[in-house]
């Protein structure tokens, strides 16, 4: 108990003195660093060159986490720019996209213009707005209708080749029945050969050519058209091209793009003129034939037997 007491007796002035000589030290240095005068000036200068290099070693710590933290500060900079950009490529993106549908667009509305046709045939431009989405029905409907003077049998083509048909009217669209339907037939001729034929379709993007008159005549590669024949289509429109189908049969490889038909051009076929009286017809010879007279040859009164007799 003595002995701590002493050491008491000890600390409590020693304390007293190290902090009396702590706010001197710290008086003095406030006053010589407020002191405007030259040789207190060239002393902070000294006292600055000795001590400061010194404490590189204690402020580097400090140093180190400024740095970390206006690393960090430009860090998150650099990732709200890249956000940014971000969305900036995703809004480009979505331009793209769009100059190039507004591109094949343009390219099919110029191979429209460009189709050469007769110019007998007058025609009407409608967008495809929808497709029939079944496997076994092959349609698409247009934005014409019977509003536009749409009428049901015309043909319809995209910039390059025959389409199908319309099969339907509406007062504001119309139904394109494609070639690739089961139940379209089209009368077709394949050139140079001139053969004739029926396209018939089966669901297919290369339906089979049927009642060819001579398979002989016909190759890979040739040009088939609609031939005009029943007055289903008017003549010469590019259907596609003849291949041959690995079940062995004649096919037609289609001119049209079935995978994109966004425009169809709708053509204004003229109706065929139908022989209403057969009598009033003119023959080879330019004999007149009418009614049969008395006493007279008249070669529209012979019945088929007779015809066939003599």
């Amino acid at each position: 108990m003595a002995r701590d007491k002493s050491s008491e007796d000890y600390i409590g002035p020693i304390r007293r003195l190290l902090f009396g000589v702590i706010v001197f030290a710290l008086v003095a240095l406030f006053l010589v660093w407020r002191i405007d005068s030259p040789r207190v000036e060239r002393l902070r200068a000294q006292a600055i060159d000795t001590f400061v290099p010194s404490f590189a070693w204690a402020m580097a710590p400090v140093t180190g986490a400024a740095k970390l933290i206006s690393d960090f500060q430009s860090y998150q900079q650099l990732r709200a720019q890249n956000q940014d950009l971000r969305r900036e490529l995703q809004q480009m993106k979505a331009w793209r996209e769009a100059a190039l549908q507004l591109e094949q667009e343009n390219a099919k509305l110029l191979d429209l213009n460009n189709v050469s046709l007769d110019p007998q045939l007058t025609f009407i431009t409608g967008v495809v707005i929808t497709d029939s989405g079944s496997p076994f029905r092959q349609s698409v409907l247009v934005n014409v209708g019977a509003r536009d003077g749409i009428i049901n049998g015309w043909p319809t083509m995209d910039g390059i080749g025959l389409v199908g048909r319309i099969a339907g009217v509406g007062r504001k669209t119309s139904r394109v029945l494609l070639l690739t339907d089961t139940s379209s037939r089209v009368p077709v001729i394949i050139q140079p050969s001139g053969q004739r034929a029926i396209l018939a379709g089966d669901n297919t993007l290369a339906p089979p050519i049927e009642f060819l008159e001579n398979p002989a005549l016909v190759r890979p590669g040739d040009r088939v058209e609609s031939s005009g024949d029943g007055g289903v289509f008017p003549s010469d429109l590019l259907v596609g091209q003849v291949v041959l189908g690995t079940d062995g049969r004649f096919r037609v490889r289609l001119a049209a793009d079935y995978g994109r038909l966004e425009f169809l051009r709708v053509l204004r076929a003229q109706p065929h003129e139908r022989i209403g009286d057969p009598e009033g017809l003119v023959g080879p010879q330019g004999e007149f034939f009418g009614p049969a007279v008395p006493g007279t040859f008249n070669p529209a009164a012979l019945t088929r037997n007779e015809v066939g007799d003599g």
